[in-house]
């Protein structure tokens, strides 16, 4: 096998930690001696040891003189667990291939640096574009400090995403519907806005397949909300969070009873008339959510467009035509099509009856 074969299956076992890794990024470890696969293994949850630890502990025997494969640059420094270079160069190992460069500033370049000084061979590169798609989580938040946003919609084949009565129930296949169960099982945060909480009492959790549940985030600009929605009746597990205005912090009662169903409310500034969405995802930014997936509604949508906040689109194209309705997209002030925001299409495919388009900027 190719280098670039190794790597790519260092990519896939890595894969393995989806949901449980956050805010660190995935990586998968193969370790190979005479053309064998002697020891693999990927980071499996967040505070646990790292890949490469996981893949020298499985090995039943020596690594010496082996070639350890990984999808992301190896750790140099000390954080929840000790850096991963020094356990590479303690087992002898003697040649290592990189997918990419680690960006966090604590890391980059400094582990290829001492694997090299310490006579390791070092090759870094090899499916680049793969192993940093394959942590576009991390690496936005770890150099942004604030999540990686995509925004998810279902529309009609018209563009609406409910009709002129706001129904929205259902647009897409229930196959589209378990595909965003499974997205917000690898987000670490839903968010929508007041007015889709209030129109479809949502739960926001994940249901129709097993994965975990997600933070579930709520702009709720005037702290409108009430005890009686089911985000705070399916609550058990404390993950819903309110952002809301600054202007609301002496609402002593309010606050109170908010928390009593174990949810957290952020403060922040508003933005004309409401909740300013680059203070509120660095907020979310501090409380290491390292991915956001934007549910709705309308307004939302709208908000973080205009304000180029978002970083991919998910867009479930319904075979229906329903003719008047709410569209996916309102006023963006954009009066000329030559001013136009461009996106390009990521991926195209069919679940169910439908079409998913991505669309990356």
């Amino acid at each position: 096998m190719t280098d670039e074969s190794y790597i790519q299956l260092a990519i896939e076992i890595a894969k393995k930690g989806k949901g449980n890794v956050s805010p660190n990024p995935l990586v998968g470890c193969i370790i190979i001696k005479n053309e064998r696969i002697i020891g693999a293994g990927y980071h499996e949850k967040y505070g646990s040891n790292h890949a490469e630890v996981n893949a020298i502990n499985s090995a039943r025997e020596s690594i010496e003189g082996s070639t350890l494969y990984t999808n992301l640059e190896p750790c140099s420094h000390h954080g929840l667990t000790p850096p991963c270079v020094d356990k590479i160069i303690e087992n002898k190992i003697k040649r290592v291939v990189i997918g990419t460069m680690d960006m966090n500033p604590l890391v980059r370049g400094k582990g290829i640096r001492k694997l090299k000084s310490a006579g390791i061979d070092v090759k870094v590169g090899v499916l680049e574009k793969e192993c940093i798609a394959l942590n576009k989580f991390f690496f936005k938040y770890i150099t942004k400090k604030i999540p990686y946003v995509t925004l998810k919609a279902a529309q009609t084949l018209d563009g609406k995403i409910a009709d002129i009565k706001g129904g929205s129930k259902w647009i897409t296949s229930l196959p589209s519907r378990r595909f965003v169960h499974e997205l917000r099982s690898k987000y670490d945060a839903v968010l929508v806005g007041l007015g889709t909480v209030l129109k479809d009492n949502p739960s926001l959790t994940v249901r129709l397949i097993e994965g975990r549940n997600p933070k579930r985030v709520v702009l709720d600009t005037k702290l409108r909300l009430s005890s009686g929605h089911k985000l705070f009746s399916n609550n058990s597990d404390k993950k819903l969070i309110i952002i809301t205005s600054k202007k609301n912090i002496d609402r002593v009662n309010k606050i109170k009873k908010i928390r009593s169903k174990g949810a957290d409310i952020i403060f922040t500034g508003e933005h004309k008339g409401k909740i300013n969405l680059k203070s509120a995802l660095k907020e979310l930014g501090k409380r290491k959510i390292s991915s956001v997936l934007v549910e709705g509604g309308n307004e939302i949508f709208n908000s973080f467009i205009k304000e180029n906040l978002f970083d991919d689109v998910f867009v479930f194209i319904s075979p229906k035509i329903v003719g008047c309705g709410i569209p996916i997209v309102g006023n963006l002030g954009i009066k000329n099509i030559n001013k136009s925001l461009k996106t390009k299409f990521g991926s195209i495919e069919r679940i169910g009856d439908d079409i998913l388009a991505e669309l990356v900027k």
